[in-house]
């Protein structure tokens, strides 16, 4: 079966792994901080903090920024669950904006018009997520210009865009935005098994995940209330949580990063393929915008109206070809429905939904897998 996407595990890799497991330290070593660095060096921004998953990443982005009971965050309903879910976790309320239906990304027509009714409402959110599909960025700039004029801030989930760029700078840099967030799981553009990673140019708020991310404790003694007790103790300041990286997930991060670039190229690569030969059928590719650069952590196609795309996932799946389709719209998912959420709500979303199909893509897919991919597929349609 060809995935649709896959890790690629070197030995040098391996190697940063091992020595880590015959180190002194299995969590809270130097790995950690070193991988914060590297983040910071390939996106330009100030500070980053490591956390053991996106998800909880995106958690702590939305506490730092004070989000909390009765608040109201919005974000994109073609995403991972996680992208809403972090506004629950606060006890706050989750809202969508709707997409452009050939991007998948949030819509700035769609984002003005429903700050507009929402100020009229009083109901203005605090903290907006936009999400970069597939790793092409959203037009943050449009993005940010509104939120701004409506003192709304930004949480930018690039769980898909290591490695992309937007206006000649590099997704994290947190040009147009007050967090970003990066994804690590083993299908995403490089791994640390699990993990995530936030950039920010705020000093405060890095500090304050920085505190969260480990039970609200600290050493430091320029915030301790006895700094003088001994070198054993500590203070809890906030409550906060466990969602440390481990110095092994580091480690293999810290290896990975030194092939990023290439695994976006050759992604970038294999995508030019994939658009040349599509271009030939009645396919639409999901591309980025022109003034960007996509990371291009998924393949995703619009099929033909009049396809079946069900019966196309079906045959491509029983050809060994894996598939997928990226995402079921999470105001549709049970339990948004049992919060009020309904068929039709955001329909540029739904429209997305029912055309989009993933194809495999991953820098170790081979020109006679990806042949055999465009074979199959333009033999079905």
């Amino acid at each position: 079966m060809i995935p649709y996407g896959r890790q690629n595990i070197s030995a040098e890799d391996i190697a940063a792994v091992t020595a880590v497991l015959q180190s002194d330290c299995l969590t809270q070593g130097p790995q950690v901080p070193l991988f914060e660095q590297h983040i910071c060096a390939v996106t330009s921004a100030k500070f980053a903090v490591a956390a053991n998953s996106a998800t909880s990443m995106l958690h702590l982005a939305c506490l730092a920024l004070g989000v909390t009971k009765g608040d109201y965050v919005w974000t994109s309903p073609i995403t991972f669950v996680a992208s809403a879910n972090c506004a629950l976790y606060c006890g706050a309320n989750i809202d969508f904006v709707d997409v452009d239906r050939y991007t998948g990304n949030m819509c700035p027509k769609a984002l003005e018009s429903k700050l507009k009714q929402a100020k009229a409402q009083n109901r203005l959110p605090k903290v907006l997520i936009p999400v970069h599909m597939a790793g092409h960025s959203c037009d943050m700039q449009a993005i940010w210009l509104l939120a701004k004029s409506y003192g709304v801030r930004v949480i930018e989930d690039a769980s898909h865009g290591i490695g992309g760029s937007y206006q000649n700078r590099k997704i994290g840099t947190c040009q147009y935005s007050d967090i970003t967030i990066f994804s690590f799981h083993p299908v995403k553009i490089i791994t640390t098994a699990e993990g995530g990673v936030a950039t920010t140019n705020d000093a405060v708020l890095a500090e304050s995940m920085q505190l969260l991310r480990s039970h609200g404790i600290t050493k430091t003694p320029q915030i301790m209330l006895r700094p003088d007790e001994g070198d054993w103790y500590y203070e809890q300041h906030a409550l906060g949580f466990n969602y440390r990286m481990t110095e092994l997930q580091a480690a293999l991060g810290n290896s990975q990063i030194n092939r990023l670039v290439s695994f976006v190229e050759q992604r970038n690569k294999l995508v030019a393929t994939y658009v040349a030969e599509l271009a030939k059928l009645n396919v639409t590719c999901v591309i980025p915008l022109d003034n960007s650069y996509s990371a291009y952590h998924l393949m995703i196609v619009l099929l033909p109206g009049h396809v079946d795309r069900k019966a196309i996932f079906e045959a491509m799946r029983a050809a060994d070809i894996c598939v997928h389709v990226h995402y079921f719209p999470v105001h549709l998912q049970p339990y948004y429905l049992n919060k009020g959420f309904a068929e039709h709500d955001f329909p540029e979303a739904e429209y997305f939904y029912q055309h989009c199909l993933t194809l495999p893509l991953f820098p170790d897919l081979t020109e006679q897998e990806q042949g055999y991919i465009l074979d199959t597929l333009k033999g079905l349609l």
